[in-house]
Order: structure tokens, then sequence, then C-alpha cells
């Protein structure tokens, strides 16, 4: 069953609470996603381990649920 653009933004939410997130559907199938998440919490990381949190976020769907999912992550200006 795939995950929806919802369910990925509240799981977001759950772990990064200071977050600007945009989620877009980009085949339209709820499979398929793009991601850009603004949050305090990437401060000083390098973009992998911003990227493994995002991952840790959305428990284990990627690779699964999410067949694929496009990430931009970074901190705030």
């Amino acid at each position: 069953m795939a995950m929806s653009a919802e369910e990925i933004e509240t799981r977001l939410r759950g772990a990064f609470a200071d977050a600007k997130i945009d989620v877009e559907d980009l085949a339209g199938d709820g499979d398929h996603y793009r991601v850009r998440i603004v949050s305090a919490a990437f401060g000083g990381l390098p973009r992998v381990r911003q990227h493994k949190l995002v991952y840790e976020a959305l428990g284990g769907a990627v690779g699964g649920q999410l067949h694929a999912l496009a990430l931009e992550t970074s901190a705030p200006a």
C-alpha cells in the first residue's frame, strides 16, 4: 500500500516539529515523492546524515511503501 503525502508530512512533523515541509507527489501514484524540508535539526550536519534522519523518521517506508523519494534538506538560513 502506498503512503499518502499527508502521512509523510505527519511522520516528518513528529520528528522535526520546527520544520518547513513541502511534499510533492511527482507521478500522481502515491509512490514517487519529492520532499523539501528545512529544519534546525540539520544544522551543521552533512547531507548524508540529514537524509538518514529523514529516512529514520519515515520508519523504513523508503523502498517499501515509498518506491522513490527525492530529498532536499537544509537548515534555516
